[in-house]
């Protein structure tokens, strides 16, 4: 099993490339940061590029003006502008307790960064002719975030898992809440023993959906023999299916 992930990488457009160069010319799972864009550039990817363009910029500024509102901070003051942020309270901490979270806020918090149109996660994955699986998954990460956030995309595990004795899975949505469960892996070990792509797809979701009923995400699984179904909650997913029998690609809608 080879894995190559690349996170946090500026300056360089093709991240899903840089990640492939990982895992075939190094011995990592995963590079990060500017020395990931260093790497990249040196195995011959274009950069370093400005990858801002008129749209993003435009939506950072009206953002700011704003107030940075919203974002992905929390238990912090001031909460109502752009920062520099302290700790609202660290007493828990100063007294060696876990300060206790107000989950229901948090959660609520969450549904209004997280959705269909403020990410652009793309999973895909392939068998090929002699019956090898790949999967891989690229994102630009969440809108808004904290610089320095890693999400679920370059995590083995979360947003992709692929064995040739199984199948495979790509998943997009709320990367921080699912890379807690790994859930891409969890389709993989269930079709493992024996599920069907569907039922291990709406296993894997509903194994976060009770722990956080108002996340976002949606799964895709595939076995090793071309079967393939998806699960979501939260939103109307879809997703596109082409074998090599099929004149065109076909786009399946998931509902929640």
């Amino acid at each position: 099993m080879e894995v190559g992930a690349v996170a946090a990488m500026r300056y360089v457009k093709d991240g899903i490339k840089a990640a492939r160069l990982v895992m075939q010319h190094t011995k990592h799972t995963m590079l990060v940061g500017d020395r990931a864009s260093a790497f990249a550039i040196a195995m011959g990817l274009p950069g370093p590029t400005n990858l801002s363009s008129s749209e993003s910029l435009e939506k950072w500024s009206r953002w700011k003006e704003n107030h940075c509102q919203p974002n992905f901070w929390k238990n912090v003051l001031p909460f109502d502008s752009c920062g520099p942020y302290q700790p609202k309270d660290n007493t828990g901490f100063n007294k060696g307790i876990c300060p206790e979270a107000n989950s229901v806020r948090i959660i609520e918090s969450r549904t209004s960064l997280i959705g269909p149109r403020n990410h652009d996660t793309i999973s895909m994955a392939v068998i090929d002719r002699m019956g090898h699986v790949a999967v891989g998954t690229s994102t630009n990460g969440a809108t808004f975030k904290i610089p320095g956030r890693v999400g679920d995309g370059p995590i083995a595990g979360s947003s992709a898992y692929a064995d040739d004795e199984v199948g495979a899975c790509g998943a997009t949505g709320d990367g921080d809440i699912m890379m807690r469960f790994l859930p891409c892996y969890q389709v993989v070990e269930s079709m493992r023993q024996g599920m069907e792509p569907k039922l291990a797809a709406k296993d894997a979701i509903s194994r976060i959906a009770r722990k956080f009923p108002d996340f976002m995400g949606a799964i895709v699984a595939i076995n090793k023999n071309g079967e393939h179904a998806g699960a979501c909650h939260g939103w109307t997913f879809q997703y596109s299916a082409r074998s090599p029998d099929m004149d065109d690609v076909k786009v399946i809608t998931v509902l929640p």
